[in-house]
Order: C-alpha cells, then structure tokens, then sequence
C-alpha cells in the first residue's frame, strides 16, 4: 500500500493523532503526514503511506490556503483562542479601511516570527515544551510568502479571512501580529485548510469514511497511488534500458526519453521531475544535470522490461 491519502481533519486531534488512527486502520506502522495542522484546526492534512512517507520533502513545501477567524481586541499567549489573554480586552476595533491598509502590509515575501506555543525546535526542543515550563522560547524570524490576505467578513471583533501562503506560515502568528499592528490585539478563533498544492478539501476525507472504505476492499476509494502523485512536477518517460538503469541510481542519457512533460511551474524554477517507465510506473524523481537526469529518489517499482 504506497500512496497519499487527503484526510479531512477533525478539531481537537494532533496531526500525529490522525497518523496514530490510520495505523489502526490501514494495520500498518508505515505512515506519516506532511504538514502540522494545530488541534484547534480542521481541514485538509496530507498523509503518506508506505513508499510514499519518501516523497516528505517534496509535499511538505507545498504552498497553502486557508480560512479563518480572527477575534480582535484581545491576544493571548498561544495566538489562538486556547490561550491566556496577555492582558484586558480593547473595545476599540479599527474600521475597515485601516484593517485593510494593514492587511495589505502582510502581503509578499516577509519575516515571521512562529508561535511561542509551536513546534518548532529550539536545541532539539520544541518550543511549546520549554513555554510550558515557564521559560521563554529564544524564536528567530523565518522567511514567508502571502500570496493572498482577503477580508471575507468584517463584524467587529470578528474577522473573517482567506489565505494563500508559502510552506512554513503560521496563521496564529498572522493573527497575532496583525493585532499588534492594528493596536488592539487579536488571536486565531478557528482554522479551515482549504488545500495544499493541487490538493483541495473537496477530495477530503474523514477518517470515519476511510475506515469503512478499507473495510470494503476499497482502497482506490480513499489512496492515491504513487503514479499519480506530484502532478505540478514536471515529468519524463523512460525507455526499457534507461527505467532499469534508472532503478539503479544511474544518471539517464537525453536519448532514454520517449516521452517529456517539461512544463514549469512559476515557483518551482530549478524543477524536480517525476521519471516514468514507459508503462506509466513513478520510479522516482530526479535532477536535469548536464544533459542527463540524475536519480534524487528512486521507488522500489516493478515493470515490464
């Protein structure tokens, strides 16, 4: 069983919850998923299976979106509303043409400095853990992209929002400093991913509907399989000497493609492509290197040679 599964998230579980059930489920320890959603979160979690838990690196970069609820007026320390308040509530919201102008300065490639309540590793530990203790996790700014902040509803303190983001952006953090930036405060209230890459929450899942499609035998129901995986990368396809050499981490020759896919996507300049036996086999992904494709990750595959 190697593929990705698009698993509708339910509120109140870990990201690591959901991986934990579907071991259960599927009977097999070979699982992973491949971007956090916090517990208060629902929503479209990426979830790898066997030969695919590989491909992390490649799925855990995809660029988001997201949509929310802000509360104004008040923060709290964890940036969401499962937090202490910092101090006491401001009933003195901005309008909507200041919330817009400062919205607007989130926009493009920024620093932001991630939760305090994170996961994120600080000597090892993540930062939550030393927060729980007292102490006060030393964060540095890392770089994001918002490609889109929309204003959906704007009932003060209420705030609803849609998102699109880079990998790696902390909407709690949004949350938090556009309050700061307003000078009223704010925190996160409720979180919806909508999709990661071209992987929307209309393909999502429960993990109710899972298990009862596994029960059935009917494992294409809710498993992506590993041919069909990546389809924004761009992709060539092997003749019968090139995908057995290729198996064997062997840099391929231009004259072992019959078939290519070179399209580019605009944020994906330097690309990694999806190599294919001829019968339409993922056999792993590669690197274009001096007029030759050099092996990244090769997929233990069968094929007709």
């Amino acid at each position: 069983m190697d593929g990705l599964i698009i698993v509708d998230k339910p509120a109140g579980l870990t990201s690591h919850d959901v991986v934990i059930r579907l071991r259960k489920i599927l009977k097999t320890r070979r699982i992973g998923h491949t971007g956090t959603l916090d517990p208060l979160a629902t929503g479209v979690l990426l979830v790898t299976v066997g030969q695919a838990t590989r491909l992390f690196p490649y799925l855990s970069t995809l660029d988001k979106t997201y949509s929310g609820e802000i509360r104004l007026g008040i923060s709290t320390d964890t940036y969401d509303a499962e937090g202490r308040p910092l101090g006491p509530e401001i009933e003195l919201w901005p309008d909507e043409e200041k919330l817009r102008k400062e919205i607007e300065s989130f926009l493009g490639a920024i620093e932001q400095l991630p939760p305090p309540y994170s996961a994120k590793k600080i000597n090892g530990q993540p930062a939550f853990k030393l927060a729980r203790q007292g102490l006060k996790p030393e964060l540095k700014p890392v770089p994001v992209t918002i490609y889109r902040f929309l204003i959906l509803d704007y009932q003060p303190p209420f705030l609803k929002f849609l998102v699109d983001c880079s990998s790696g952006t902390y909407i709690r953090s949004l949350a938090h400093d556009l309050g700061q930036k307003l000078g009223c405060g704010g925190h996160l209230t409720g979180l919806r991913r909508l999709a990661v890459g071209p992987y929307t929450e209309e393909e999502a899942l429960s993990l109710e509907k899972i298990n009862e499609l596994f029960k059935s035998d009917n494992v294409e129901g809710f498993l992506i399989p590993l041919d069909k995986l990546l389809p924004d990368f761009p992709a060539v396809w092997l003749d019968g000497s090139g995908a057995r050499w290729f198996i064997n981490g062997v840099r391929i020759a231009l004259s072992r493609v019959t078939r290519a896919d070179l399209t580019k996507t605009k944020r994906n300049p330097v690309p990694i492509y999806r190599v294919f036996s001829e019968e339409g086999r993922l056999l792993g992904l590669a690197t274009f290197q001096e007029n030759s494709f050099q092996p990244e990750l090769v997929f233990n595959r069968s094929f007709r040679s």
